[in-house]
């Protein structure tokens, strides 16, 4: 399965890009239509403010790809928290090194 570190953050019962956001290591399937986060099953869903959301309970999620700027919350100046496991990688990604998976763009 296709790995990549991505931004995440839970949409549900927040208001607007105010829930809990990670720089994490997500797996997706084959298709991209489903990612693998946390013991969690995404479904890839076209919602207003969302575009996967939870199998099991319905919350919804925003998962993209992070930005050098640090803008990945796209109303708010919050920050996410990084994984340990993906620290390093990420610091890099900052300074200019491609990310796991999007070596070549």
């Amino acid at each position: 399965m296709p790995e990549r570190i991505m931004y995440v953050q839970l949409k549900t019962g927040f208001n607007t890009d105010r829930g809990p956001a990670w720089i994490t290591r997500l797996r997706f399937s084959k298709s991209w239509q489903t990612a693998y986060f946390r013991g969690r099953t995404l479904e890839r869903y076209g919602g207003f403010d969302s575009n996967f959301y939870d199998l099991d309970t319905g919350e919804e999620f925003w998962i993209s790809g992070p930005k050098r700027d640090r803008t990945d919350a796209r109303y708010s100046s919050q920050q996410p928290e990084v994984d340990d496991d993906v620290r390093t990688q990420y610091e890099a990604f900052l300074n200019g090194a491609p990310l796991l998976g999007r070596e070549n763009g």
